[in-house]
């Protein structure tokens, strides 16, 4: 099912970051705080009266690029425009309209279908009798908020939801038969290459099938006498030579293909460093619980010595260390190198997913560590496991009964989690653990360090 984009645009000192961090605490289900997992805090899901989209903060738009303000200006606009399913167009209304809100309305008039006029810090009544003023801009009557105080967001929220169409479910099963696969990486990396190689090499594509309302393409194949679906993120972004604002938008689209997979490919590029977008796109990726998967492709362009492999999955690992549990492979799409492991890869990855561990080789286990490092607070308190079952799979979440799950400390639960992944592996896969005591239950929030 997929999640509608809504972005807040506006000149900079208008509220934009206030509204977002105001909207994101109003989900029922906070977003969990995981250690040691660089998250991009700009993309966040709201919900609200049972519709859920995915709200983006742009930030506001800079004067000290070298580029005109007009420049600067068209090119934040625009990628809202491509991007954005809804815009939020903010303005102030203690300041009334400005040049800049001018110029901003200009380039966002001809799509003014799908664009909502917010006034922020409409304190009190007096303010709305000062929105006549944005009717210039061409959108209507501005809709008066406060979002530092709260005032009126409820019914703010109300009037955004009847903007967004009721999300559709894509015509093949969400859910079920096809294990859903996304191709990602920032730009230029070789995903339509790689994506170009698995279609050709599995032959039997079913049809093309629109995955979003952007051109997104969804791709049934098969592996191996299974289904797949390849939610392809390759080529998407417009060709036109958009510099400013790149950023804010730029994994965007990842973000919603990776919401929509089971498996992400993580497509890295031999010959350059790692960047702070491959590490976005990879937590997200991880804080989801998304079964992962690394592809350095261009290995064809690296001089290779006895150790270049291990050399790469070192810096990977230094830099992304939430990813040790992911399999790496490297790869050529132009030579075509190793291409073959890529599904062979997935195969694996979906094998271990599905792994169930008895629930007697479970507590031997666990009586090992217990026996090797037992559980201490610094209080002194006294912690015990009594039991650990496994409670599901896709993800492998585990439950420990337990006499406190406070006193089970962030290192200890981390030390857990790194002993199952040396015992029972699941290469590839995110692993949950939940502390449960006397009728309440904890999730372990710790980032998989093994």
């Amino acid at each position: 099912m997929r999640k509608y984009i809504v972005s807040i645009v506006g000149r900079p000192n208008v509220g934009k970051s206030t509204l977002f961090n105001r909207l994101c605490r109003k989900r029922t289900a906070i977003v969990d705080f995981e250690a040691g997992i660089t998250r991009d805090r700009k993309y966040e899901d709201v919900e609200w009266n049972g519709k859920v989209f995915k709200l983006v903060d742009t930030g506001g738009i800079v004067f000290d690029s070298g580029e005109t303000m007009d420049k600067m200006i068209k090119h934040q606009a625009l990628l809202a425009i491509d991007e954005s399913d809804l815009i939020l167009f903010m303005v102030d209304a203690m300041t009334g309209t400005t040049d800049i809100d001018k110029e901003i309305a200009r380039i966002l008039f001809p799509h003014r279908d799908k664009v909502m006029l917010v006034a922020n810090k409409a304190d009190n009544e007096k303010y709305e009798w000062e929105l006549y003023d944005f009717m210039q801009l061409g959108f209507g009557e501005a809709f008066p908020i406060s979002a530092s105080q709260g005032r009126n967001t409820g019914n703010f929220l109300d009037e955004l939801l009847s903007l967004i169409p009721e999300t559709k479910e894509i015509d093949h099963d969400e859910k079920g038969k096809a294990t859903r696969i996304a191709v990602v990486g920032k730009p230029n990396v070789g995903k339509s290459s790689i994506v170009n190689l698995l279609i050709g090499d599995n032959k039997q594509i079913v049809t093309d099938i629109p995955g979003t309302t952007r051109d997104s393409i969804d791709t049934p194949i098969r592996y191996h006498g299974k289904d797949y679906v390849l939610v392809d993120t390759a080529g998407l972004r417009r060709k036109t030579k958009v510099n400013y604002g790149v950023e804010y938008f730029s994994v965007m689209r990842t973000i919603e293909a990776v919401d929509r997979c089971d498996i992400v490919v993580l497509v890295l590029t031999s010959d350059e460093e790692l960047s702070t977008q491959d590490i976005k796109i990879a937590s997200y990726a991880r804080r989801k619980m998304k079964e992962i998967m690394v592809v350095y492709n261009k290995w064809d362009l690296v001089e290779k010595e006895t150790n270049t492999t291990k050399d790469f999955i070192k810096e990977l690992h230094l830099q992304m260390p939430f990813l040790q549990f992911a399999p790496v492979i490297f790869i050529s799409a132009k030579t075509s190198q190793r291409i073959h492991r890529i599904m062979e890869t997935v195969v694996k990855i979906e094998e271990e997913s599905e792994k169930r561990i008895p629930t007697s080789e479970l507590n031997r286990f666990m009586d090992t560590v217990i026996a090797k490092r037992p559980p201490t607070h610094p209080t002194g308190r006294h912690a015990r496991i009594f039991y650990i079952t496994q409670a599901a799979v896709k993800p492998p979440t585990f439950i420990f009964f337990c006499n406190a799950p406070a006193l089970i400390t962030e290192n200890y639960r981390r030390f857990i989690h790194n002993q199952i992944r040396e015992m029972f592996k699941f290469e590839g896969v995110s692993i949950k653990l939940i502390f449960k005591g006397r009728g309440k239950e904890e999730p372990e929030n710790a980032p998989d360090q093994s």
